[in-house]
C-alpha cells in the first residue's frame, strides 16, 4: 500500500512525495537517468530520454523501473498499488500509443515537461499488461502526476483510462480516485482552529486544548483513512519558503501515515510497513528519501548526471540533508 501527497512552496516550486508500503524490500536503489538516455520501448518506437530523471527504481539490467520519480522540467510522478481496480489492455491496441505498465513512470518523466502535456498525451494512450522480463509480475497501479501548476490520477481499468483532476494533491490505495473524493464530504466538519467554549445548559464545556477540531479523522492504516489524514494534512499544513522547511514539511505530512511494523498484517500474515519515504523537489532537483530501518534522511541530485555518459544510468553518492 501508498500514500502520496503534492504541494507546492510560496514561489510555486513542486514537491511530491510518497510512502511506499509493503511487507519486504524490492531491492530499491536511486538512480539518475541522463538526458539522452536510450529508452527501449516495448510498442511504440525506441527513444532518447528528452529529460534527465531522478528517483527511486529497481536497476533492472540498465532499465530504471521507477517507483516515482521526477524530471529537469519539474514534473514527477509516482505509482501506487490498485489491485482489484486495475486492469490494463492484454494487447497493445492499433492507433494508440501502447505503453506497458513497468514503463509507464519513465515514459512520463522521460517524454513531457508539464502535466498538461502529459494529460493531452493520455487521450491516445493504452496501458498493456506486459511484465519487463521472464519471472517478473505486472503491477496492478494508478498513478499521481504532478508539476507546479496541478496534479491529475491516472486509472487504468476494465472500462478504459481514466484521468481525474486531484484538488487535494492526493492520492493512496483503492478504491477508485472518485470514490475517495466522495468519501472525502464525511470530514467537511474537521478543522486545525482551536474549538470554543461550548455551553449545555448550565455547564460551561472548556475544551482539554488543541486538536479537538480533528475529531473523526482517521488514524488507522486503511487505503481511505490515509486518503482522508494526508488530505487532510496536506490542506491545513502552512505554506512554506525554503527548501529546508519544504522537504520536512513532506516528511512530517507523510509519517503522519506512516505504516509501522505490527500494525497491520498482509493476507499472507506478513506485517506491512513503510520501506521508504521520498519526495522530489523541483526546486532543486533533489530526491530526497528515508528507509524504514534507517529514518535519516538523504538525498542526491539531478545535478549528479551533469556530463555522464547518456549509455549508462548513473548511481549517485548519497548526501545526508
Amino acid at each position: 500500500m501508498c500514500t502520496s501527497i503534492r504541494f507546492t512552496d510560496n514561489s510555486g516550486h513542486m514537491y511530491l512525495g510518497r510512502n511506499l508500503d509493503w511487507s519486504f524490500d524490492y531491492g530499491q536503489q536511486v538512480r539518475v537517468m541522463p538526458r539522452g538516455f536510450h529508452i527501449p520501448y516495448s510498442f511504440i518506437d525506441d527513444a532518447t530520454a528528452a529529460h534527465a530523471v531522478i528517483g527511486m527504481c529497481i536497476d533492472y539490467k540498465n532499465y530504471p523501473m521507477f517507483f516515482d520519480c521526477g524530471n529537469d522540467a519539474g514534473l514527477a510522478v509516482a505509482g501506487l498499488n490498485f489491485p482489484g481496480y486495475a486492469e490494463y489492455a492484454e494487447d497493445p491496441v492499433d492507433g494508440k500509443t501502447n505503453i506497458a505498465a513497468y514503463e509507464f513512470p519513465l515514459w512520463v518523466a522521460a517524454t513531457f515537461s508539464t502535466v498538461d502535456e502529459v494529460e493531452a498525451a493520455l487521450r491516445d494512450t493504452v496501458i498493456v499488461a506486459k511484465s519487463a522480463g521472464e519471472g517478473l509480475g505486472v503491477s496492478l497501479l494508478h498513478w499521481i502526476i504532478g508539476d507546479s501548476q496541478r496534479s491529475i490520477v491516472v486509472e487504468m481499468m476494465a472500462d478504459g483510462l481514466h484521468v481525474y483532476d486531484d484538488p487535494v494533491d492526493t492520492l493512496a490505495n483503492q478504491p477508485t480516485f472518485p470514490w475517495h473524493m466522495e468519501n472525502l464530504r464525511t470530514y467537511i466538519t474537521a478543522t486545525s482552529d482551536f474549538p470554543q467554549t461550548a455551553t449545555w445548559r448550565g455547564a460551561e464545556l472548556k475544551p482539554y486544548g488543541a486538536g479537538a477540531g480533528m475529531r473523526g479523522i482517521p488514524g488507522d492504516c486503511y487505503s481511505p483513512s490515509r486518503f482522508v489524514k494526508a488530505a487532510y494534512l496536506n490542506a491545513n499544513y502552512p505554506q512554506k519558503e525554503s527548501e529546508t522547511e519544504n522537504v520536512v514539511r513532506m516528511f512530517r505530512s507523510l509519517e503522519g501515515v506512516v505504516m509501522i511494523e505490527g500494525a497491520s498484517r498482509m493476507g499472507d500474515g506478513k506485517f506491512e510497513k513503510t520501506i521508504y519515504t521520498g519526495c522530489f523537489s523541483a526546486r532543486t532537483g533533489n530526491y530526497y528519501y528515508a528507509m524504514y530501518g534507517d529514518p535519516s534522511i538523504r538525498y542526491v541530485s539531478l545535478m549528479d548526471a551533469e556530463g555522464a555518459s547518456p549509455d549508462r544510468l548513473v548511481v549517485p553518492d548519497p548526501r545526508r540533508s
